[in-house]
């Protein structure tokens, strides 16, 4: 008897946590696509997307990316407005070559400082579906760390991927 009651008690303790799983994730996406929402909004009362010159960025040389007469190279006050009104992280990255580098940032390192200067994880999930001019939207690991994230093609006026945007939350 008291192994059944144990039995029933797991599977339903089972069956809970799967059919929980689903909705959590459908919130935390929702989430995610709203941060995304919030940070484009913001982004385009700036102005349309442009790369213009040159920046260093944490020692780093690479494209300076604006948007309007806004850069953005440096320039944490889009990322931490998106973060006040969504919460989570947000970031602007820059075509530089092949890579995408974070101009602008409010994840952390381990060491506490903005992750400014790193690149988006060549291997990584996200950078499939930029190449491929698509968003992407679901879980990787940022500097070690698991996030539910979003990235989005940043384009310019010829419809060229210049950066991407990106927000996330800490798993």
């Amino acid at each position: 008897m008291k192994r059944r009651a144990i039995g029933m008690f797991i599977a339903s303790c089972l069956i809970g946590t799967v059919t929980l799983m689903p909705q959590d994730l459908q919130a935390q996406d929702a989430k995610v696509k709203m941060a995304m929402e919030t940070m484009e909004s913001m982004a385009h009362k700036l102005g349309p997307p442009k790369l213009d010159g040159t920046d260093s960025v944490a020692g780093k040389e690479v494209p300076a990316i604006y948007f309007g007469s806004t850069k953005m190279n440096n320039n944490f006050e889009l990322v931490d407005d998106v973060v006040k009104q969504a919460r989570g992280t947000a970031t602007i990255f820059v075509k530089s070559g092949d890579e995408y580098v974070r101009v602008a940032t409010n994840v952390k390192k381990d060491d506490g400082s903005r992750a400014i200067g790193t690149v988006l994880d060549p291997k990584g999930k996200a950078i499939e579906s930029i190449r491929k001019g698509e968003a992407f939207y679901g879980e990787v690991d940022i500097l070690g760390k698991p996030y539910i994230t979003g990235y989005k093609p940043i384009r310019d006026a010829s419809q060229n991927v210049i950066g991407i945007y990106y927000v996330g939350y800490m798993k």
